[in-house]
């Protein structure tokens, strides 16, 4: 296996750093008069495999570097891409300069962290989502991607899916006219949960605190650089591997942050969302090491040109809309229902319908007026080649981000918050302001 270390790659890189650098930007010579898309993977088991091998399909794309912090994912990788450098510290990845772009797919909390230096040098970038582990985070990002001017895209894959482009169509057309509320739902429960529940997920172990034994991390995993910028934790089961992370605030935000990024998706594209005046949130008293598995947050948007101020409501596990528990609307386990003057549109990832159905009984859709791309990954592959526009990029994934976000601000902080935006500060708060950011562990920085 050709993982280099830190000090073994400068000795490496001598010739590479000698050579000049292209113009317009930190591409090096090779990569600049290749006809291929050089790219980099950083993490590459799980969903990063998945964005690996989706993404190299593509005849023009070369794999030049293959990062992860498990040597089995690593591995796994190298067989497939045997040209390819292998790290397992992704810093080291950036050492050298002859690749075009990178795809993020590590753990939430190291998110920014991996992403950040691809912006600096000038390189497109493909991160999953959440864009970030925190506000403050995403923020940095956004604007590291608006200065960088280079393709980016957060990795919420039904974005590009026919259904969100239909909904978001009949939506801006004015089909129920102007919406003033939505709601959006997902049974999943990835936080802290009864012992009863906890045993239908077998991926999850039962925990109410955070453990204070140690136990042996695995041969293949590097736990050091796993926890990355995150509060040392001795390593523990209930922390690895995934989706354990999610559940705890040192590593995820809970169901808000993994599914808010696909579900919210849908309201903030469609209703032209920005950044809300309020949130609110219920549920359960906020544990200080655990996201909650079920909880509701209620965002207060301003109008935005001339569509109308609105609500959106957010409810996870248990918690659903007053319409679905009392059957006033289909109840599917997950959906986005948009209410508008003129009647409902409900949504899942796959469909929709305009309620009442006999009124609409007759109705004509508009025709298409959104671009169709072949995937989520071909439209950032296409961005990056010939300066398109691409579906989800951090100019709409950041505060997209934020918003999500500052829904689990809300609930930690226990009361409502008003949020300025501009300033990215909660106004009436402070403890809610503490929780918008955080100290990164020794060695690690943002700067």
């Amino acid at each position: 296996m050709k993982v280099q270390g830190r000090r073994r790659f400068i000795q490496s890189s001598l010739t590479l750093a000698a050579l000049p650098l292209a113009a317009g930007g930190m591409r090096s010579v090779h990569a600049a008069q290749s006809s291929r898309m050089r790219i980099g993977f950083i993490g590459v088991g799980g969903r990063g495999g998945a964005n690996l091998r989706e993404i190299a399909k593509d005849a023009d794309v070369e794999v030049v570097a293959l990062c992860d912090v498990d040597a089995r994912n690593l591995a796994a990788a190298q067989k497939l891409f045997p040209e390819a450098r292998t790290y397992v510290d992704f810093r080291d990845l950036y050492q050298f300069d002859d690749f075009d772009a990178v795809v993020v797919s590590t753990c939430e909390h190291t998110h920014a962290y991996a992403t950040l230096p691809a912006l600096k040098m000038g390189k497109h970038v493909y991160c999953e989502k959440p864009l970030t582990h925190n506000i403050a985070e995403a923020r940095l990002i956004t604007e590291a991607a608006a200065k960088a001017g280079v393709a980016t895209q957060m990795g919420t894959q039904i974005h590009a899916g026919e259904n969100y482009r239909r909904v978001v169509e009949l939506i801006q057309s004015g089909v129920i006219g102007p919406v003033s509320e939505a709601h959006v739902w997902v049974s999943r429960a990835w936080g802290l949960q009864s012992e009863e529940d906890a045993r239908t997920h077998k991926d999850i172990v039962f925990v109410d605190r955070r453990p204070e034994e140690a136990m042996q991390p695995p041969e293949h995993l590097n736990w050091d650089l796993w926890l990355g910028p995150a509060p040392y934790r001795p390593y523990h089961e209930v922390y690895f591997p995934g989706p354990k992370w999610y559940r705890w605030w040192d590593f995820g935000s809970g169901t808000m942050s993994d599914l808010g990024s696909h579900w919210n998706d849908l309201p903030f594209w469609a209703l032209k969302l920005d950044a809300p005046q309020s949130v609110e949130a219920f549920g359960l008293p906020p544990h200080p090491e655990l996201a909650p598995a079920s909880m509701t947050a209620v965002y207060e948007y301003g109008a935005r040109g001339d569509l109308p101020a609105c609500k959106v409501s957010w409810y996870q596990g248990t918690h659903k809309p007053e319409r679905w528990k009392a059957a006033e609307i289909p109840q599917w386990p997950n959906g986005v229902l948009f209410v508008g003057q003129e009647g409902m549109l409900l949504s899942d990832y796959g469909k929709h319908v305009l309620l009442p159905e006999e009124q609409f009984a007759d109705f004509v859709p508009p025709e298409p007026s959104l671009p169709r791309p072949a995937s989520h990954h071909q439209e950032w592959l296409q961005a990056c080649r010939e300066g398109t526009a691409s579906g989800s990029p951090f100019s709409y994934a950041g505060p997209l981000t934020e918003a999500n976000h500052l829904g689990n601000v809300a609930y930690r902080s226990g009361a409502k918050i008003l949020w300025d935006a501009a300033a990215m500060r909660v106004l009436n708060n402070d403890r809610a302001n503490a929780l918008c950011s955080r100290q990164p562990r020794e060695g690690w920085t943002l700067e």
